[in-house]
């Protein structure tokens, strides 16, 4: 009997064996690690990119395009999805720009003192001019300005004192009142140096003491070779060391036009005499096409004819009614006419009380008044 058992027993252990059923069909799990990097559900390996651009360990870029430490990008270059940017070069959702990044050519504003120039750059719309002053003139007036706010600086080889305008850009630079970048400095190539033009561009970034000049401009029309200087301040540009070009004292559109035609960058810069007195409102209508912009020398009428204009009766009384003196009424219209203004001056004063014209606004109704005494009157004859 026992045997029988035994021998039933044998038999059914060795079909067991046999038999896969008699397994357990489900694994043991309970001595599995589960492992806290173990990837995510439907996360793609190290290194493919997801929808947006992103990328996991291994090169990882946060949604929008953000990269991590190793390759992180910070603010001024991050972009945010749909393409915003933050400050430093800062976009609007969808990749569109601030109104302050689409200020269009020639257009002036006056809460930020600047237009924008068709060259891209922006450009101070009153500055210290100095022409007539001397080397050491040429200095002070220059670190004054710069010290009471000014930030365009104009000069010319001819006006022998670049030098000088250097020295002051670098007191002030070195003061801490500035930085170069913040200021915007224009000087002129003379008529003599067009047939060598290269040379000019570099023998005045010598004496200004700068690596580049914002602005650079032909101080006459010389058919006979303006063509040829302005070519050599094209390709400045392209080197760098010119920002912006243009021209002075082209009184006709023809003449204008005749340079423009022969030449690739559209001047930025028209800077001609202009006052009260003599408007140029033809020379203004027709460079807006090119959106170029109307620089005024003389804008005070010039020594020897600011008492001319001070003492005109429609400026001493608007003068009068906004407690200001005659030099900041007509300042203050040449910006609002839309025309950059360098009113030259040695008086440190003098150069103070120009600045002083952004704590008012002239009423379209004294605009007009003053609009209306143009006597298309020249003071010079050059």
């Amino acid at each position: 009997m026992i045997c029988k058992k035994f021998i039933l027993l044998l038999l059914s252990i060795l079909l067991c064996i046999g038999i896969p059923a008699c397994a357990s069909d489900k694994p043991n799990t309970d001595n599995i690690h589960h492992s806290s990097q173990q990837e995510p559900e439907n996360q793609p390996p190290v290194g493919e990119q997801n929808p947006d651009g992103e990328q996991n360990p291994g090169g990882e870029q946060n949604p929008g395009g953000e990269q991590n430490p190793g390759g992180e990008q910070n603010p001024g270059g991050e972009q945010n999805p749909g393409g915003e940017q933050t400050p430093g070069g800062e976009q609007n959702p969808g990749g569109e720009q601030n109104p302050e990044e689409k200020a269009e050519p020639g257009v002036f504003n006056l809460e930020k003192g600047t237009v924008m120039l068709n060259s891209g750059y922006e450009m101070p719309v009153l500055g210290i001019g100095c022409y007539l002053l001397s080397m050491s003139q040429a200095e002070n007036s220059v670190y004054w300005a710069l010290r009471d706010g000014y930030r365009l600086i104009d000069t010319a080889r001819i006006y022998g004192n670049e030098e000088g305008v250097g020295k002051g850009i670098k007191k002030a630079i070195d003061e801490g009142i500035v930085k170069r970048e913040e200021i915007f400095v224009t000087t002129k190539m003379w008529t003599s140096d067009f047939s060598n033009g290269d040379a000019a561009i570099e023998t005045s970034l010598k004496r200004l003491n700068l690596d580049y000049i914002d602005l650079m401009i032909l101080h006459h029309s010389q058919p006979s070779n303006d063509v040829q200087a302005y070519q050599a301040m094209e390709r400045a540009v392209q080197k760098g060391t010119l920002k912006s070009i243009g021209l002075s004292n082209y009184y006709e559109p023809e003449d204008f036009d005749r340079l423009v035609k022969a030449t690739t960058i559209r001047p930025s810069i028209l800077q001609n005499e202009k006052h009260p007195y003599h408007q140029s409102t033809v020379m203004k209508n027709h460079i807006a096409q090119y959106h170029a912009v109307l620089e005024s020398w003389f804008p005070l009428g010039g020594r020897g004819n600011t008492q001319t204009l001070f003492n005109d009766t429609t400026i001493s009384s608007i003068a009068k009614a906004h407690n200001k003196t005659s030099a900041q009424i007509i300042l203050r219209w040449h910006l609002q006419a839309g025309n950059i203004a360098i009113p030259g001056s040695s008086n440190e004063s003098h150069i103070k009380e120009n600045s002083e014209i952004f704590d008012f606004e002239l009423t379209a109704e004294e605009m007009q008044q003053l609009t209306s005494i143009d006597k298309k009157q020249r003071f010079a004859d050059y």
